[in-house]
């Protein structure tokens, strides 16, 4: 008589690896995590013809003038739900949105005939700011991408980054990885932590000849010169005086695109590809 091997068959041990979610989320497994994240946007990316982006960064808790949730956010907007809808937070919603559709049309991204894409509009997927530049990638007919991120209070991905293009992540280091490697530039709205620390990344990236220099424009310079004092830093000497060379100004979406230009984005199928972070 055969024994019995139901005990062996229930065995945690006898799972495939592939399918056993308690060995993969397992300490011991993280930089496998950590190369799956890294992997699975590459390919799609890939597949997609993305060869550069244009980053946009800003707060996610902005929302339109006047909105009143009908045809407003799609997403959740912050931990606590705390929207301003003051006239400059609707005018940098509105900017965006605006500066999304313009880098749309201009910068390559219509492109659709088998020939690579170049200047994206990528953004961390969520609400605000976010939102309103994939909003505007959307009205011009291009695809855009949000590189979302697990948070403990969860982000809900908007509704307007192209579906196949909406990425979720855990580790932040990968997702800025991707932020970075493919960006032709960086535009910056008013935000708060997470914006600060994104810019910053890029900044000390460029600082320290780690990545490329690209174009890096901060919308609203009344509102960056009150929340840094770059100035300071340099009579310190934390900085040098050309650092602030790696950053320039822009008050719209239209000076914003002009300023992108006149620092040397690139355009069209010469821009360069997967350049090493």
């Amino acid at each position: 008589m055969t024994k019995d091997n139901g005990l062996q068959k229930a065995s945690p041990a006898f799972v495939l690896p592939a399918l056993d979610s308690d060995f993969l989320l397992g300490d011991s497994m993280r930089g496998v995590r950590l190369q799956l994240e890294y992997q699975k946007a590459e390919e799609i990316l890939r597949s997609w013809t993305v060869r550069s982006t244009i980053v946009v960064f800003g707060s996610a808790r902005v929302r339109p003038s006047g909105d009143s949730r009908e045809g407003g956010p799609t997403a959740t907007s912050s931990p606590q739900n705390v929207t301003p809808t003051g006239r400059r937070a609707g005018f940098w919603y509105e900017q965006a949105r605006r500066f999304g559709r313009i880098a749309s049309q201009r910068g390559g991204a219509l492109l659709s005939d088998g020939h690579v894409r170049d200047n994206i509009i990528a953004t961390g997927g969520g609400p605000g700011i976010m939102e309103a530049a994939n909003r505007g990638a959307m009205e011009a007919g291009a695809p855009s991408i949000g590189f979302n991120i697990g948070l403990p209070r969860e982000q809900e991905p908007n509704a307007y980054s192209t579906p196949e293009l909406t990425f979720q992540f855990h580790y932040f280091a990968v997702r800025k990885l991707h932020f970075a490697m493919r960006a032709n530039a960086l535009v910056v709205f008013p935000g708060g932590f997470g914006t600060l620390d994104e810019l910053f990344e890029v900044l000390t990236l460029m600082q320290t000849v780690k990545m490329h220099r690209i174009p890096v424009v901060m919308m609203d310079r009344g509102y960056w010169r009150e929340v840094i004092n770059f100035e300071h830093l340099v009579r310190e000497e934390m900085i040098d005086r050309a650092d602030l060379e790696l950053f320039s100004f822009a008050e719209d979406a239209e000076e914003a695109w002009s300023e992108l230009v006149r620092l040397g984005l690139r355009t069209g199928p010469r821009a360069p590809g997967y350049p090493s972070v």
